[in-house]
C-alpha cells in the first residue's frame, strides 16, 4: 500500500532503511473492575484484539501456535491515513500477568501488557511500548510526532477494553 510519500510500506527498499537512534517510549494504563484472570481472558487470543484496538484492523497468526511465547502474527494497522502490517512475536507470556511482544516489521521495538491485581478484584492494566522509527518515516521526528498520536489511540484502546471487560456477563 502507498504511504502517501511515494514509498510502498513493506517494500524491499523501505525494509532496508536504517533506524534512527531515538525511539518513541509510550506508557498508558487504566484500572479495570475485574480480576486479572477475567482481563486476561479478554486479551489472551491476539486474533480478538481488533475488537478493542481501534488501530488494529485484522490479526493473522503466522505460527503453528496461537498462544504463548514464540507465537507470531501479522497485525494490519491503520493510524490516520497510514496503513501497515505490523509483524510481531510473543516474547513473554505469563497467564493473567503479562504478555510481551517484539515488533519486527517496518517499525521495530518491544511492547508489553502487564496486569497488576488491585484490591476489590480490580486490575491495573499497563501498556508500554518502545518503538524505533526508520529514517524514511522521519526517524526522530516521526518518533516525536508519532508518540502523542499513538498514546492517544492506545488510551482509547484501553477505554474500549475496560468497557468490553466490565460489560461482560
Amino acid at each position: 500500500m502507498a504511504s502517501g510519500f511515494g514509498v510502498v510500506l513493506g517494500s524491499a527498499w523501505a525494509m532496508a532503511q536504517p533506524y534512527a537512534p531515538t525511539v518513541a517510549r509510550i506508557r498508558v494504563e487504566t484500572t479495570i473492575d475485574a480480576t486479572p484472570e477475567v482481563v486476561w481472558a479478554a486479551i489472551d487470543d491476539v486474533r480478538t484484539h481488533p475488537r478493542w484496538m481501534e488501530d488494529a484492523v485484522a490479526v493473522r497468526v503466522t505460527s503453528s501456535t496461537s498462544a504463548g511465547v514464540g507465537t507470531t502474527f501479522d497485525c494490519d494497522t491503520k493510524v490516520g491515513p497510514f496503513r501497515l502490517t505490523d509483524k510481531m512475536a510473543i516474547t513473554r507470556w505469563e497467564d493473567a500477568v503479562a504478555m510481551g511482544v517484539r515488533h519486527v516489521g517496518l517499525v521495530e521495538g518491544e511492547g508489553e501488557f502487564v496486569l497488576t491485581p488491585l484490591d476489590g478484584g480490580r486490575t491495573r492494566f499497563t501498556w508500554t511500548e518502545e518503538l524505533h522509527f526508520p529514517l524514511w518515516m522521519a526517524g526522530r521526528l516521526g518518533a516525536a510526532a508519532g508518540a502523542p498520536v499513538l498514546r492517544r489511540i492506545w488510551r482509547t484502546n484501553l477505554t474500549n477494553l475496560k468497557a468490553l471487560v466490565e460489560s461482560a456477563p
